[in-house]
């Protein structure tokens, strides 16, 4: 909306008051800060006063005050400087090499009841077997690795209970490369593989529609790793960090990222079955 001189000298006045009851600060501390004498301060608010203060002051105030100069003048509703949004839009955090992460699943109860897109580094955690997740985790948790998994089961159940819907965006050559044991699953048994084939079955047919698996082909769309939480959360993983985003623009750009890859699939959720049941039949 566009406000006329008058309109926004009035707005700066309120927001200056506001800005110095909620920081605590005085008018003549205000006049200290800026380096101005009290009696400008007391002018500018003033409801007599139809002026707006020079570009310096206002900035000077605003940083004085701990908020936007922006805001101050009526440019934006939101009063926080633009670095404290910028921190407060995107959080990174360790991403620890462990079954159970307490960061992701503080995520997944925070926006429970919200659809959840998911594109997984390997398989989903949540769909592995208990099998694979002891060949993949135990080298690295050792005999914490039978812990770490029935907490995962917990997760799992408390995730199913939780109201949200999963769609989940697979390359295609991660399930094949499973299947197969190449690459990441090298060294994978042929009876492991075909358990995980058969549970992933199983909970496709338990959970379909609630959650959504779909396979695309990597040479033609890519994604890295990355989870949206409904609107409230986007996070992209780095390996060592997850890089986590809240600021609205940057949630849509990540949805719509996500929805184009179920739009270019290969092979859509409902023809899943058919696929895994193919893959099985050559393990």
């Amino acid at each position: 909306m566009k406000l006329d001189k008058r309109d926004r000298a009035t707005l700066f006045r309120t927001r200056l008051a506001q800005a110095a009851r909620t920081a605590g600060v005085s008018q003549s501390a205000l006049a200290r800060a800026v380096g101005v004498n009290r009696s400008t301060v007391s002018q500018m608010l003033s409801a007599d006063d139809a002026r707006l203060p020079n570009a310096q002051l206002a900035a000077e105030c605003a940083a004085a005050l701990g908020v936007s100069a922006d805001w101050l003048l009526g440019l934006t509703d939101r009063p926080e400087r633009a670095a404290d949004l910028l921190a407060a839009s995107m959080l990174m955090t360790e991403a620890p090499r462990a079954l159970v992460d307490e960061q992701i699943f503080a995520w997944h109860r925070e926006a429970a009841g919200y659809k959840i897109r998911h594109v997984p580094a390997t398989l989903p955690d949540m769909l592995k077997s208990r099998d694979v997740l002891r060949w993949e985790y135990e080298p690295h948790l050792g005999r914490t690795v039978d812990q770490a998994i029935g907490a995962s089961e917990d997760r799992l159940a408390w995730m199913r209970a939780s109201g949200s819907d999963y769609e989940i965006a697979l390359p295609r050559h991660e399930i094949e490369s499973f299947a197969r044991a190449e690459g990441y699953y090298a060294g994978l048994p042929p009876e492991t593989r075909r358990d995980q084939l058969d549970r992933l079955l199983a909970i496709h047919d338990q959970l379909y529609p609630r959650l959504r698996i779909f396979l695309f082909d990597a040479r033609r769309v890519f994604s890295a790793p990355l989870t949206v939480f409904g609107p409230l959360l986007a996070v992209l993983y780095l390996g060592r960090n997850y890089l986590a985003f809240r600021d609205t623009d940057r949630i849509r750009a990540f949805t719509l990222h996500f929805d184009w890859l179920v739009r270019e699939a290969d092979v859509v959720t409902r023809d899943l079955p058919e696929e895994l049941e193919r893959l099985r039949a050559g393990v």
